[in-house]
């Protein structure tokens, strides 16, 4: 399964979900609150936009925002929210692709560097992000801790969450550290539709020392965006990282 098969039209017709989910006031706000505040004034790019969730009220915030997205429909979701020139967009894979200009901060939100399938990649992420950033710039990452089934025996499916129209389980590859999410939704008439997305799962010590490769330190890291602390209970970790200054 390829990013861009995944991201497709009708995925992106469906991604926004108004106030709820992770489009939720009480979700958004202290995302945007902290990216803001970890902005300083300066830059943002966002790594795989998407429709804009973070970016476009991160940008009415007074932030100035440019993104990178593989996705063209998701783009096209964006646009219906801000034109190019309030947020420029560059199509293209957010391992690689180069952004105009310089950034005082890069981010990259909701778990989205695990779509980046091999260790490879997601180094090349972290030096991508190091490319777009002023000396003293930061790079931000919310990414899940991973939860693996319990062994032996190890189980290969494990259901994470169940409710009236949708139900949602996650298949392992232990051994490359890989997981495929199944997200089986239910209409009305009680037919069931299938998506899937693949995802390699990273450890938060494997992530600082993708960091670490591409030159950064780690400047703090918690529970949550409101900055709450990170514990052996959480379920997920902000981690901001920085660049020398010089």
């Amino acid at each position: 399964m390829r990013q861009d098969e995944i991201w497709d039209q009708d995925a992106a017709e469906r991604y926004d979900t108004e106030d709820e989910g992770m489009f939720a006031p009480e979700v958004l706000g202290p995302t945007v609150e902290r990216l803001a505040q970890l902005a300083e004034g300066g830059r943002a790019l966002e790594f795989a936009i998407g429709t804009g969730r973070v970016a476009v009220p991160l940008s009415r915030r007074g932030v100035p925002v440019a993104g990178i997205e593989l996705s063209e429909p998701m783009i096209g979701r964006l646009r219906t929210k801000a034109d190019e020139s309030t947020i420029p967009v560059v199509v293209g894979d957010m391992a690689t692709t180069r952004a105009p200009g310089s950034f005082q901060l890069v981010y990259l939100v909701y778990n989205t560097i695990s779509n980046l399938l091999t260790q490879a990649e997601q180094i090349e992420c972290f030096r991508n992000a190091a490319r777009h950033l002023r000396p003293g710039g930061r790079f931000v990452i919310e990414l899940w801790v991973p939860e693996l089934p319990p062994r032996p025996p190890a189980a290969q499916v494990v259901v994470y969450h169940d409710e009236p129209g949708y139900l949602g389980m996650d298949t392992f590859d232990v051994v490359n550290q890989q997981i495929v999410s199944h997200h089986f939704r239910f209409d009305e008439s009680k037919q069931a539709r299938l998506t899937r997305s693949p995802h390699r799962y990273i450890w938060p010590a494997e992530l600082d020392l993708m960091a670490r490769i591409a030159g950064f330190e780690l400047e703090s890291r918690h529970g949550d965006w409101s900055g709450g602390d990170f514990t052996a209970s959480s379920s997920s970790h902000i981690s901001v990282y920085r660049l020398p200054e010089d």
